[in-house]
């Protein structure tokens, strides 16, 4: 980007210390899919996990899988740090995305389904239906699909149609002639996107309380009601993934947002990257349609089942059964939180707190600002979204505070893939309240968790922050492990204040204190914490380097790593997702340990601890160390400073989760991973440990 300069990024390393990251991520996906299939799981939950497996894929598709052909078709080598070339990475993830996608299936049919069924909830085939509940299907059909729907048939007039990412439709083989003569032999059917995809019956109907249709299973039955005096041969689902990832060209357009509201109509009809089609499809119509999207055998996947098996998400959320899902749980507080009309501000003064969701209630966050915006006294706030929901109280709080006059400024990243659209919508409505609304860097997306609240006290103004490892999102704090940190500690307010003026503003970045910020600090700081360990090593004191993260993958500091554990220093890492370090390779990093906790929860926190002969250097941040996170977006990664919230970020976070021996994957020097053994110990869950510790209560099965 003009004006910033990434040497590192020249460096060239050895490719046998990296593994692949598309690997890496199927793996993940693997674990994801191991969630599924483990009966400790309830029944409903595994269903869950099977679907999100499908929606990781998704994206996987979209995102990853796009860039790998784009690569290939551009006759680009696309060589990352572990050597493979992008034709030779594409050829191995299509093996194992095959694979996976097969196990999913198997799983669903074997497994999942007649359990469920086992336990009264039903998925009913065609074959199952009575005379009573054919009827009502059938009038179910004509009553809600046959108004909405669009037949095509193919001919020189009627070209095949252009269909929607990810859209459920369905491929018709037809005999005979129409009215008018023609006789082509194929049809395409639309399902709307209005229509649901799984119908419950009604108890009198089905005799049962939870028994479900799927839309096509409908659809199939009554498909000749659409095609009248004609013979079907056949009907058959498929569904493509297309392309999704936006291109707008941050350097050339003068506004981004209409660039954007442009572009986006478009991601539904990117080049096509996977089809999907069930298993009774005739090999005739799987190379027609293969042809159409201008794809090959390998994105060609033949399935078992529903051909989009996202849209089964929805099934534990409408069946009332709480023994086949997780026990809910009520989020704890601090005890400074705990009384309802506590005053945040107040209790900040008094000292840093520390929230651990979703152990911990995100409410504190939102009373923050709802505090923020009622308070006579308090003149700004500021805050950073990347993603916050189409549905948000904090984003209507920030409208509601513009509105009374205060001065809101928001930092809105429109960028952040797949919520463009609601980020859109909130820059929007919050400019027509009167906030200032600017959209962060070209050439960088704003991933820093921060708000800032500036309030007015005995004729002075002091600054109130909050740092998280989450998004403001008070939904996925009910799903995801983060950790949000509340301090007026001045020095730290001052560092805050000073990445926000970068964002709003121009001018040079200026020395933070405390805060390690990328695109700048954050990656040569933490080469430098790293090296610190090994140099505290090599003098023959204790070192020790502990982290937690999503994903671990920038070159260099992998190098660091392997170079600080050949020199002595005892590394444990907690890699959620994709890992492209070799743990335990003698002579490299045979002091590297790698872990996956996959759990209830998603997650999410990263957490940097560096012993620092005794210091015990407790950073908390939304990056992971990644190439993008390091010098393509603005990031920061924070101290925990108060002695006692740093103790608890170190047991929380980290040690409890380094004792977990049911839902921790230990990595091998493959990038292979095997669930990590009780060796006759009693079993331990950090997640659940968690729960036990800090949520306020459990709620009675």
């Amino acid at each position: 980007m003009p004006g910033t300069v990434f040497p590192l990024m020249a460096k060239k390393f050895a490719t046998a210390h990296f593994l692949n990251r598309e690997i890496g991520i199927l793996e993940f996906q693997r674990r994801v899919l191991a969630q599924a299939e483990d009966p400790e799981n309830p029944l409903l939950e595994r269903l869950r996990f099977l679907c999100i497996v499908s929606s990781n894929l998704d994206e996987f598709f979209e995102i990853r899988v796009a860039g790998l052909k784009e690569q290939i078709n551009a006759d680009s080598p696309g060589i990352g740090p572990d050597g493979m070339a992008a034709r030779q990475v594409f050829k191995r993830v299509a093996d194992f995305a095959h694979q996976l996608v097969a196990g999913q299936y198997r799983q669903l049919n074997e497994e999942i389904l007649p359990a469920l069924a086992a336990q009264g909830v039903r998925f009913l085939r065609r074959t199952a239906w009575n005379d009573v509940q054919k009827e009502w299907i059938r009038a179910f059909f004509f009553r809600e699909l046959m108004p909405v729907l669009t037949p095509i048939g193919l001919d020189p007039s009627h070209p095949f149609p252009r269909v929607l990412n990810k859209s459920l439709n369905f491929a018709v083989e037809l005999e005979g002639r129409d009215a008018f003569g023609r006789n082509s032999g194929t049809a395409i059917v639309q399902a709307p996107r209005v229509l649901p995809r799984v119908i419950q019956l009604p108890k009198e109907i089905s005799g049962a309380e939870y028994d479900f249709v799927f839309l096509s299973s409908i659809l199939h039955a009554h498909v000749g009601e659409l095609f009248a005096g004609m013979n079907v041969l056949g009907c058959y689902q498929f569904r493509v993934t297309r392309n999704s990832d936006l291109f707008v060209d941050e350097e050339e357009v003068k506004n981004l947002r209409t660039a954007l509201q442009g572009e986006l109509p478009q991601r539904h009809f990117g080049n096509g990257v996977r089809l999907e089609v069930a298993d009774n499809c005739s090999q005739a119509m799987a190379s027609f349609l293969l042809e159409q999207f201008g794809l090959a055998q390998d994105d060609f996947y033949r399935v078992d089942g529903p051909v989009n098996l996202v849209r089964l998400m929805l099934i534990p959320d409408r069946v009332d059964r709480p023994e086949l899902k997780f026990r809910p749980f009520v989020p704890g507080l601090p005890a400074a939180m705990e009384k309802k009309a506590a005053d945040v501000f107040q209790q900040m003064r008094k000292g840093d707190l520390l929230l651990h969701h979703p152990y911990q209630s995100f409410q504190p966050v939102i009373q923050f600002i709802q505090q923020a915006a009622q308070d006579p006294n308090v003149v700004a706030i500021k805050q950073t979204v990347y993603r916050t929901g189409t549905d948000s109280v904090l984003m209507e709080t920030l409208i509601g505070a513009a509105q009374r006059g205060k001065e809101v400024t928001v930092v809105v990243e429109l960028l952040a893939r797949f919520d463009e659209e609601a980020n859109i919508n909130w820059a929007s409505r919050l400019e027509e309240a009167g906030a200032h609304v600017v959209y962060g860097v070209v050439g960088h997306k704003t991933h820093a968790k921060m708000s800032m609240v500036v309030r007015r006290e005995d004729d002075r103004l002091k600054r109130y922050v909050h740092l998280g490892t989450g998004n403001y999102h008070p939904r996925t704090a009910r799903l995801y492990t983060d950790f949000g940190l509340f301090t007026c500690n001045e020095e730290i307010c001052a560092d805050v204040n000073d990445v926000f003026v970068q964002l709003t503003g121009l001018g040079k970045a200026g020395k933070l204190k405390h805060l390690w910020q990328s695109p700048f600090t954050f990656h040569s700081q933490t080469l430098r914490a790293i090296q610190n360990e090994a140099k505290h090593a090599k003098a023959g004191k204790k070192a020790q380097i502990m982290a937690k993260m999503n994903a671990l993958l920038e070159p260099e500091i992998i190098e660091a790593l392997y170079e600080a554990s050949q020199a002595g220093v005892e590394i444990d890492l907690i890699v959620r997702g994709v890992c492209a370090l070799k743990p335990g390779v003698p002579g490299l990093s045979d002091k590297i340990r790698v872990e996956s906790v996959i759990g209830r929860f998603l997650e999410h926190s990263r957490i940097f601890y560096f012993l620092n002969d005794g210091a015990q250097d407790v950073y908390l941040s939304s990056a992971d160390w990644m190439d993008r996170n390091f010098f393509r977006r603005i990031e920061t990664c924070f101290p925990v400073l108060d002695p006692k919230l740093k103790q608890r970020v170190i047991r929380e976070g980290l040690l409890t989760y380094f004792k977990d021996n049911c839902q921790a994957w230990e990595m091998d020097s493959e990038g292979g991973y095997h669930g990590k053994s009780q060796r006759g110990g009693k079993a331990y869950s950090a997640q659940m440990a968690l729960l036990q510790d800090l949520a306020a209560k459990q709620k009675a099965d």
